[in-house]
């Protein structure tokens, strides 16, 4: 257990150790073998939190690898889970504008998902490599960037739902979809705050921002059975002349 200590530590315990018995043994003057020690160990403090910095870099690499994976696999190419899916259902919403947003949305889409493709294949090219921590800031200033573009869909639609009255089924498919997001979300901020520690990054927690959720929505459905339903005769009251 102590030699594994000392190995983990480094070579300076060791070495500092072995001159200050030899300097016992031998009578070496103190005035020589002070010096030596303090810088012996000075350096061995250097290795020692060189290296435990770079452990944290290798977590937070790790973290920010899984979360990219995360996204990528929850929120991007064809997963239900999307924003996307849910902004397509706006075209069974009889409102033609809405269809035409809906339409660019689907073409940034393609463009959407051809960047977050060629983003992760260079971050797993880059792990194989071990090669991502080095470009660790790269992909974190990415990583944002793309979580950033995606949250201005998310944006959008929330204020179109705000204002426009849409099925119910797509309310509930937004607001599971708002849960989801969130936890993201709160494991990217996260991950920025232990980046900063060890890494030098101006990207600020707060940064990432959470989807609101949709509350007291009006129901598409409704709205129509209030306008198909017809009214009810008044009933007569009174004496029948």
């Amino acid at each position: 257990m102590i030699l594994r200590t000392m190995v983990s530590w480094g070579w300076s315990p060791s070495l500092i150790t072995a001159l200050a018995v030899a300097g016992y043994i031998y009578e070496w003057p103190i005035e020589v073998m002070a010096p030596v020690l303090v810088i012996l160990l000075a350096i061995g403090l250097m290795v020692a939190a060189t290296g435990a910095r770079e452990k944290e870099l290798g977590r937070a690499s790790l973290r920010l690898k899984e979360l990219a994976g995360y996204f990528y696999r929850r929120f991007a190419g064809n997963s239900s889970l999307s924003i996307f899916p849910i902004i397509s259902t706006l075209f069974n919403v009889d409102n033609p504008k809405l269809w035409d947003w809906a339409r660019a949305c689907d073409m940034s889409q393609r463009i959407f998902n051809t960047w977050c493709d060629s983003f992760i294949s260079r971050a797993e090219s880059d792990v194989r490599t071990r090669q991502f921590t080095l470009y660790l800031r790269t992909y974190l200033n990415e990583l944002w960037l793309i979580n950033s573009h995606y949250y201005e869909f998310v944006e959008q639609f929330y204020e179109i739902a705000e204002k426009v009255e849409i099925p119910q089924e797509t309310v509930d498919q937004y607001n599971r979809f708002v849960v989801e997001y969130n936890a993201f979300a709160h494991d990217f901020q996260d991950s920025i705050s232990e980046l900063r520690k060890v890494a030098r990054t101006q990207i600020e927690p707060p940064s990432v921002k959470l989807a609101k959720e949709l509350s007291q929505a009006k129901s598409l459905k409704t709205a129509q059975e209030r306008e198909v339903k017809p009214s009810q005769p008044t009933e007569h009251k009174g004496y029948i002349m």
